[in-house]
């Protein structure tokens, strides 16, 4: 087909949409913990900030602890520190060793502003993913006059797109009710 690369383009754009709102999701929390929680903590380590994955390893042991050992224990009171700056809802305990970080349970309320986020997200997504098409479709259009392409081929081509941007939608909701759903368990 002549608008293979256009279709090839519009693919690629809507599955780094797709991935992009799946890494949005992993940072809005549910009631379990995870690594993802601290991804985004920069820790002030030997003269620059550095992401906390490349001072210390974090773990999971519980469904409600995150615990986080530095590599060098020198470090500790920086991770202490920047774990605080960063207003994760959580207080650090740091017992000289190891800091852990329990996450407390989340109120009916909070689950619901989480959740609204959540959909937020989404929405931002899909109206990104929409803007990919109009671009795409723009891109077609010209072209299809350039190239002086036959009508039924460009009909052709904007249909295809518009059916990935409707299954890229699709996926964007059904990871959304999956999240609400990890959300609003209790």
């Amino acid at each position: 087909m002549a608008l293979d690369a256009e279709i090839t383009d519009a693919k690629t754009r809507f599955d780094k949409g797709i991935a992009a709102l799946e890494h949005d999701f992993r940072a809005i929390r549910t009631g379990r913990a995870t690594t993802a929680i601290v991804d985004g903590v920069r820790v002030d380590a030997y003269g620059s900030l550095m992401p906390l994955s490349q001072c210390a390893s974090v773990s999971v042991p519980d469904a409600t602890t995150i615990m986080i050992k530095p590599w060098d224990k020198g470090l500790l009171k920086a991770i202490d520190r920047a774990l605080t700056e960063a207003a994760l809802g959580m207080n650090p305990q740091n017992d000289g060793q190891v800091i852990r970080m329990i996450l407390p349970p989340l109120s009916t309320e909070r689950r619901k502003q989480l959740a609204g986020q959540a959909k937020e997200a989404c929405e931002k997504h899909k109206v990104v993913m929409r803007n990919v098409r109009r671009d795409i479709l723009k891109g077609i259009e010209n072209r299809a006059k350039a190239d002086k392409l036959p009508e039924d081929v460009v009909k052709k081509t904007n249909e295809k797109v518009t059916d990935m941007l409707k299954a890229a939608e699709d996926k964007a909701e059904k990871l959304l009710a999956e999240k609400t759903k990890d959300i609003m368990t209790v």
